[in-house]
């Protein structure tokens, strides 16, 4: 059975610096799992620069965008880590590919739950990283509502089954669970 850690905070927290740090106490044998599509010329040079953050590092990297069940166990098998960078964009993802009429809690709820069931079922650590998108304003637009409830309802299963989250603020990582 997986040791399943949820890292989350805002935009720019530290989340990821902080994820590939404990992923690599944790086991040489590790993979990063991106979720972000390569939409423009800026989010290129952010997975550029995340990529290189990672280099010499040990990493193995898959670029999985939607189908988070489909890696368990065999296109992880042999790692002590699995690390998804990150689940915000994952649900981003899931509400294009769907479109937003087809997807509600509901929905959300079953899909997260298919890659959960499989991590569970997984011999290693798996750290899911998230953005916490409930401390703000609320969205002035359906879809930007839609959106963070979407996010919210996957981060709040995600922390219920996690065995510890860590919020991060300004940097600095603070126990949760």
């Amino acid at each position: 059975m997986a040791r399943l850690i949820l890292i989350t905070g805002g935009a720019r927290s530290g989340k990821s610096s902080y994820a590939l740090k404990v992923a690599e106490k944790i086991s040489k044998k590790r993979v990063f799992i991106a979720t972000c599509p390569q939409l423009d010329s800026e989010m290129s040079a952010r997975i550029r620069r995340h990529t290189e953050e990672r280099n010499g590092r040990g990493w193995k990297t898959i670029e999985e965008e939607i189908n988070l069940d489909g890696l368990f166990p065999k296109r992880v098998q042999g790692m002590g880590v699995v690390l998804i960078d990150c689940v915000t964009l994952w649900v981003n993802n899931i509400l294009y590919m769907l479109g937003e009429e087809n997807i509600d809690d509901c929905k959300i709820k079953e899909l997260c739950s298919l890659w959960l069931d499989k991590i569970m079922e997984y011999p290693g650590t798996v750290i899911c990283v998230t953005n916490e998108v409930g401390l703000g304003v609320v969205p002035e637009n359906t879809l930007a509502r839609k959106y963070r409830d979407l996010v919210g309802t996957c981060n709040q299963l995600l922390g219920k089954n996690a065995d510890e989250v860590v919020l991060l603020s300004c940097g600095i990582p603070l126990s949760i669970k």
